[in-house]
């Protein structure tokens, strides 16, 4: 016995959240902060964006390219027909208004579809605009971001009222048998106290055995969140307003640690409208658009990386979950090269950039050998070799 706990205590933490690679980021923010014109310019396509709440009332969902300077420079370098890149999916989620829990507004339908994502990019509006109505008059980032959460941890408790109940009932029924059952009623039972705290899920200390419990049910308040300040495109230039200090001090009092990026909508319209005169006007300006450091922040909040395959064919970049083991990794390729994992031939990009080829990286000494517990690291170039002599049953 002592052995297995000794192996318990060496174990990596666990994550909260759903595992896999086909995960969602979702746009979520009250009506009229700029969400859908933000879509639009990320994704580079027209969806509604009406002055008026609750335009969107399906979310848009659409995927962009992960920007990376490596992938790049790889594509340059071998010049294959084939160019894949890593993608983030992104969901554009309707305004969200006081009362949702409880039906207001579209209020279920939207806290339904924040469910269905993975990780939230919470858009804060700071830009005064006499043309785009505020759902409650006047323009405040800080209350609408105390809406948001309220009503995501109202939510969040109406949910657990119901699944303590069913939970307890198997409790009661089984006693100390179903151990499992047991974690995971004290679990909700304690995340129901800190929500009513006021406290966020995410914000909160787990256990493993706690987070296992909680990933059977993915509340709204455990998602992982990304504030994007959406400025003014005078503002954004000037690299100030009246509004940045204040959420920055509410962030740090209230979301200590977290991820604060400004941008501005209407400059990210303007470069999109305008692409042949984008380069001069933010050089003239001194400024620069921040989509791609907002998409690159977003796939790792999601907890994702990826790895390259290379060659005259292809310059793929192959989407994985951190601490992803390499016969796991190499089955996003195949599965066959999963389940007859040899090893993995593994280099760096630098090296590649150094060294030019391929077999000067070897003669440099810089080509590894990784066997099955080696995990992935985000930018790996690899080859994988695997043997498959049984014939899979069906």
């Amino acid at each position: 016995m002592p052995p297995k706990k000794k192996v318990e205590e060496e174990q990596s933490p666990m994550y909260l959240g759903r595992f896999g690679t086909s995960l969602k980021i979702g746009i979520v923010g009250v009506p009229n902060v700029g969400k859908s014109t933000f879509f639009n310019v990320l994704c580079k396509q027209s969806a509604p964006a009406e002055n008026f709440p609750f335009c969107t009332i399906d979310p848009n969902e659409s995927r962009v390219a992960v920007p990376d300077e490596r992938f790049d420079w790889l594509c340059d370098h071998f010049k294959p027909p084939s160019k894949i890149p890593a993608y983030l999916s992104i969901v554009d989620i309707a305004g969200l208004v006081r009362g949702a829990s409880e039906g207001e507004g579209l209020g279920n339908a939207f806290l339904s579809h924040i469910g269905g994502c993975d990780a939230i990019f919470s858009m804060m509006r700071v830009f005064d605009d006499p043309d785009v109505t505020h759902i409650d008059g006047d323009v405040d980032p800080l209350r609408d971001t105390e809406t948001i959460f309220h009503e995501l941890r109202l939510k969040d408790i109406e949910y657990l009222n119901n699944h303590i109940d069913k939970v307890g009932k198997v409790v009661a029924k089984m006693g100390d048998k179903d151990k499992a059952a047991k974690n995971e009623h004290e679990t909700l039972i304690k995340a129901r106290e800190l929500l009513q705290e006021g406290k966020l899920i995410r914000k909160c200390t787990w256990a493993n055995k706690e987070i296992e419990a909680l990933n059977k049910h993915l509340l709204l308040t455990s998602k992982p969140v990304i504030y994007l300040i959406n400025m003014g495109e005078k503002d954004y230039i000037k690299k100030k307003g009246k509004w940045l200090m204040k959420i920055k001090q509410y962030l740090d009092a209230n979301d200590p640690g977290a991820t604060m990026i400004p941008f501005s909508g209407a400059l990210e319209q303007r470069l999109l409208d305008e692409p042949e005169n984008a380069k001069t006007f933010l050089e003239e300006n001194k400024t620069q658009s921040n989509l791609s450091k907002i998409i690159v922040t977003g796939f790792k909040a999601l907890g994702l990386q990826y790895f390259f395959t290379v060659g005259e064919d292809e310059v793929r970049a192959w989407t994985i979950q951190r601490h992803t083991k390499a016969p796991q990794a190499a089955g996003k390729i195949h599965g066959d090269m999963e389940r007859g994992f040899i090893k993995a031939e593994v280099y760096q990009y630098d090296d590649l950039v150094e060294h030019k080829t391929e077999g000067a990286v070897k003669a440099a000494g810089r080509y590894r050998m990784e066997g099955k517990n080696y995990e992935f690291l985000d930018g790996d170039i690899v080859h994988i070799k695997f043997n498959v002599t049984d014939v899979k049953k069906k």
